[in-house]
């Protein structure tokens, strides 16, 4: 491994000794925001009885915070470079908090939309100044390796504790609580940020606001993930569909123009530019198109066609989760300064790819033990190993002053691939679906063999929109294993320390 000729090593700082107690705060809101994700989609049918909430508007539940959330997330990343992550992610703390009490006490659908679009607003600030946190916070490679394996475990694995908590709190309490439990998270995670999280003190970017590229970004990116959230009700062929999308491509591309030109910019450019880092930000998106169309089709199944409750659903993707904080705390984290990101995040994709291939084989009558379980134990293990490194990446060699926005981006890739994946392939089971039924609804005679079709109808549907998302998978591996080539990271400081955004070429050693 040859030296960067006439490059001086850099000396690490010294450690913040607080920096694994502050690890346990962050990892506590991660979850927090995780959770809420899916969580809530458990309690739909019951709040949506409760309040009087209409079939039609029942989806702005979901749309409301997807909206905000995924709007949003430039602007508070940017907010925190300027604040201060520390400052950014208690008020982010205190907002989610209020908001969720705000919908756990909801008693109209008014109050109910508004909490949730309040907690997408909070979550924006939130998200992506624990990211940049814990950039900021662990610069030596071993040790942001075990921070980064475990943070990318609650990331990737977080959603399906959800399901299972959602599942106990409506089944033995009420809906209520769905919204209730994010308090205790909140005010414990604001607390000890408040008495151990420490930064930088040059951390910040005191750079003036760029105005226009957070109406451009803030409009874009809502127009982009609405698009997506109406395509899967009114069609991808809708004028209003196709209006969001070309609205949202030409507010982009305005964005992009006007970033490339003002002096203080929302999103510098060399952020996105940098061949690693955009590596990660598109796999790790695509990934995410395929995740969230297995927990949409594997929920349905086997709460419809396998007639499980919603607690025993959630129990049965606790394989998954195991899988995950395997795949992300043992594989990854002790992978990560021994061989290159590529080889950790293209094999992880390509395993959770074969774990998505096992579950196109679904039928109404497919053994738990005999398909499921094995298959989500390899999503599991494939994403935790992919989603460590690619955390780490992200944020790797960035400016601290752009450590808040480049953790944004992941957080954007993430929702924006949620809601891609949601649209996507929803559309493509339902068009399997109506293709089935049609071929042999003329076999179906008696009430007995109708209600069989249309349960074999949805099983059809699901495998074809999963062996979509079985490619993507593939692709999301084509990418990382040809985009992303930096080294192995050899000690030192490795992130969240330099002064320029080209830092990884400062540090002393580089594996090839």
């Amino acid at each position: 491994m040859p030296k960067i000729a006439g490059t001086p090593a850099r000396t690490a700082p010294t450690p913040d000794p607080g920096r694994w107690k502050a690890l346990v705060f962050i990892a506590l809101a991660q979850l927090m925001v995780v959770l809420d994700a899916t969580i809530v989609n458990i309690a739909l049918p019951s709040a949506q009885q409760d309040l009087g909430i209409s079939d039609g508007n029942r989806q702005w539940v979901i749309t409301a915070y997807a909206l905000a959330f995924g709007g949003l997330l430039l602007f508070g990343g940017r907010i925190a470079d300027l604040w201060g992550r520390k400052r950014t992610f208690v008020v982010g703390l205190a907002g989610f908090a209020a908001a969720s009490a705000l919908g756990g006490a909801a008693t109209g659908e008014a109050t109910m939309l508004g909490a949730r679009a309040l907690q997408g607003a909070f979550g924006a600030l939130l998200a992506p100044a624990a990211l940049s946190l814990l950039a900021v916070t662990f610069t030596d490679a071993k040790e942001r390796a075990k921070a980064f394996g475990i943070y990318g475990a609650i990331a990737g694995g977080g959603g399906a504790v959800g399901l299972i908590l959602g599942g106990f709190l409506t089944e033995y309490l009420n809906w209520r609580w769905t919204f209730f439990v994010n308090i205790p998270f909140a005010v414990v995670a604001a607390v000890g940020a408040y008495l151990v999280v420490r930064e930088p003190a040059d951390g910040r970017n005191r750079s003036p606001l760029d105005v226009p590229g957070v109406i451009l970004s803030t409009l874009g990116l809502v127009a982009l993930v609405y698009g997506f959230t109406r395509a899967e009700s009114e069609g991808w062929s809708d004028a209003g569909t196709v209006g969001l999308f070309v609205g949202s491509a030409v507010l982009l591309a305005a964005f992009v123009l006007t970033e490339a030109r003002v002096k203080s910019p929302l999103l510098p450019l060399r952020v996105l530019t940098d061949r690693n880092r955009g590596g990660v930000y598109l796999s790790l998106g695509l990934a995410v198109i395929a995740m969230f169309g297995l927990f949409l089709f594997l929920t349905y199944y086997l709460q419809i066609v396998k007639g499980y409750s919603p607690v025993r659903t959630g129990f049965a993707f606790l394989p998954m989760i195991a899988g995950m904080i395997v795949g992300s705390t043992q594989i990854g984290t002790r992978l990560m300064t021994r061989v290159p990101p590529r080889l950790l995040m293209a094999p992880g994709f390509l395993t959770a790819a074969v774990g998505m291939l096992l579950l196109t084989q679904l039928e109404i009558g497919t053994s738990y033990a005999g398909l499921i379980l094995p298959a989500q134990l390899l999503l599991g293990l494939g994403m935790g190993t992919a989603f460590m490194p690619a955390m780490s990446l992200a944020t790797h060699g960035v400016d601290p002053r752009d450590a808040g926005v480049a953790s944004a981006m992941v957080n954007t890739s993430q929702q924006v691939g949620g809601a891609i994946g949601t649209a996507l392939l929803n559309t493509i089971a339902a068009s399997a679906t109506t293709a089935y039924l049609a071929d042999h609804a003329a076999g179906a005679t008696t009430p007995a063999a109708q209600k069989l079709l249309q349960l074999q109808g949805m099983v059809e549907g699901y495998a074809a929109a999963i062996w979509w998302a079985v490619g993507i998978l593939a692709v999301s591996a084509a990418i990382a294993f040809a985009l992303i080539n930096t080294g192995k990271p050899e000690g030192g400081v490795v992130a969240g320390s330099g002064t320029g955004a080209d830092d990884e070429m400062r540090i002393p050693v580089v594996a090839h």
